[in-house]
């Protein structure tokens, strides 16, 4: 018996290593996505929740998500459709997403639709929620029971863990002379509502016990790099390394939080292992955000939220990073918060908007992200004249350019609003004032009381005095450190580019004497980006383009690659 297992074990680690050709390469703390040797972002898009639940909307909708520009699609795989009855599976669904995939050149991240779908236990087939005695319920306090499966259940376990392996072991079959999945996300935003953690009496034996001295032991090895939440919540109680999780952390629903997510990270972390063995892509999982000013249970209590990483770390080492789905404002803070060193940025959900073309250039140069997903993608417009659209077909001529800077001190993210205009980027001896396009006075909708869309894109030094200017909506200017000690009042200028209104008199140099360098541009030229990353010249932008010579600039709504060369003189 012995014997067979291990061949059995052998058998899908062949298989594994023969269809996964994705992986995620850390070097000095960067995080990389290669796909068949080579980097890669991810310019993605998830399809709706029922979106791949027959062949014709599979069909339909892969189509459609090609001409969007996308290099990936991200596709749920559904527990209730994949074993509808007990030990009968269909992975016809399956097939047919893998087959229209690479009919549309795209890559495929499954999400694993299992035991936990935004908290609830609505993905399991029926004969597992009829059955909730073998497969039972997690309680609020008050004893009330919710349709969402118990972590604490070997049960629960059990019946999630084996399909989830029957259908990695048919995806590893299936796939393995095409590397189509590139990613798999495990459950989808777990968590606990109504109550912090499950109040079932399996559940309360578990709290009421020591804290795994795994976790304590995590903590005191990692004290000067925890994430400042989870360092506040344990030396606020005496930084102890052993009693109970109300001793160690404290009463409360905080506590009730950490504790809750130790349990589901052990539970991912058994189902992670699994897909190691079978079909070895990178893993990951996804949480709705604790936003709006709610509490533990009001959002999904103990997910692999970002002040929790350290829990989830600890309790799901095989897990490759968490992800943020993100449908709510301060998009900054929210992916900063993502972006951590123990964590690279994924985005697998964001709310669909046209805004999401510039988002995708800023979260690549400033955040050195693996990718970007706006979610419902197929419910969009495919017109290539649409900003989204026009912003993932300009990020994937980008790309060689874009993964041969990753990691590097010398690539920058731009994302403005009508609220956030404005960055100052220092790079060396150089200042550079990035700014949101509609800054400038020449377009009407700067000051007409039109929304300003969002404005951004990346920047990249490629050497001395030469930079990568690309994106969309953004004006950005170069100056000598030097010359800021210089600087003459900011007057508003008219449509003819001189200043707007006259003054009394005009004042000439401050009474300093110049001392320094000054930078000009040199030239601006619109490129297109090469496979092999190489630039081929379109057009030279000069007079009116480039303001003579005072700024580079692209226009709202219109997306370029930029290659600006500076000099000096004196």
């Amino acid at each position: 018996m012995r014997s067979t297992i291990s061949l059995l074990v052998l058998f899908l680690a062949a298989l594994a290593a023969y269809g996964q050709r994705s992986s995620l390469d850390i070097d000095k703390g960067n995080a990389r996505l290669t796909v068949d040797g080579r980097p890669y972002l991810i310019l993605g898009g998830e399809l709706g929740n029922s979106s791949a639940s027959c062949p014709e909307d599979i069909e339909t909708n892969m189509a459609k998500v090609a001409r969007m520009g996308l290099n990936t699609v991200l596709v749920p795989a559904c527990w209730d459709l994949i074993e509808p009855q007990e030990d009968s599976f269909d992975f016809s669904l399956i097939d047919k997403v893998l087959e229209e995939a690479r009919r549309n050149d795209l890559k495929v991240v499954f999400l694993w639709f299992g035991a936990w779908k935004n908290s609830m236990s609505c993905y399991a087939p029926l004969w597992f929620k009829e059955d909730y005695r073998k497969y039972p319920r997690a309680y609020t306090e008050g004893g009330k029971p919710l349709e969402i499966a118990s972590a604490f259940s070997e049960n629960v376990f059990k019946a999630d863990n084996k399909a989830f392996r029957a259908w990695l072991t048919h995806i590893a079959e299936a796939d393995k002379d095409y590397g189509t999945v590139i990613m798999i996300q495990i459950e989808n935003e777990i968590g606990m509502l109504e109550s912090a953690r499950d109040h079932s009496n399996e559940a309360d034996r578990h709290f009421n016990a020591d804290v795994p001295s795994e976790l304590t032991a995590y903590l005191k090895v990692n004290a000067k790099k925890l994430h400042p939440y989870m360092a506040s919540m344990w030396s606020e109680n005496g930084s102890m390394t052993k009693g109970t999780w109300e001793e160690v952390f404290g009463k409360g629903i905080y506590t009730d939080e950490i504790f809750m997510a130790w349990h589901y990270a052990g539970y991912v972390e058994r189902m992670a292992r699994s897909a190691r063995e079978i079909y070895d892509v990178p893993l990951f999982v996804n949480a709705a955000m604790n936003s709006r000013g709610r509490k533990p249970g009001e959002y999904p209590s103990a997910g692999p939220l970002a002040h929790l990483i350290d829990v989830w770390r600890c309790a799901a080492p095989s897990v490759d990073f968490i992800a943020p789905d993100l449908y709510d404002d301060g998009f900054k803070d929210w992916v900063a918060s993502y972006d951590l060193h123990n964590n690279p940025l994924f985005i697998p959900e964001i709310r669909h908007t046209q805004n999401n073309g510039v988002r995708a250039f800023y979260v690549f140069g400033e955040h050195n992200a693996l990718g970007i997903s706006p979610f419902a993608i197929e419910d969009g417009s495919d017109d290539p004249q649409t900003p989204f659209v026009g912003g993932y077909i300009k990020l994937r001529e980008m790309m060689p350019l874009v993964t041969a800077w990753q990691g590097c001190d010398a690539m920058w993210g731009l994302l403005f609003d009508q609220q956030d205009k404005e960055r100052i980027i220092e790079d060396g001896d150089m200042v550079l004032t990035c700014r949101h396009n509609f800054t400038l006075p020449w377009d009407p909708r700067a000051t007409d009381g039109s929304v300003w869309p969002e404005g951004g894109g990346i920047i990249i030094r490629l050497a001395e005095n030469e930079y990568i200017v690309a994106g969309n909506g953004i004006v950005v200017e170069f100056a000598k450190a030097s010359e800021k000690e210089f600087a003459q009042e900011q007057h508003s200028l008219g449509e003819d580019g001189f200043v707007s209104t006259g003054t009394d008199e005009v004042t000439g140099d401050s009474g300093n004497v110049w001392k320094g360098a000054r930078c000009g541009i040199g030239s601006v030229d619109e490129v297109r980006v090469l496979p092999d990353g190489s630039f081929e010249y379109m057009r030279r932008l000069n007079g009116d383009q480039d303001h003579q010579g005072r700024h580079v600039r692209i226009s709202v709504g219109d997306y370029k690659v930029l290659h600006v060369k500076l000099y000096e003189y004196r």
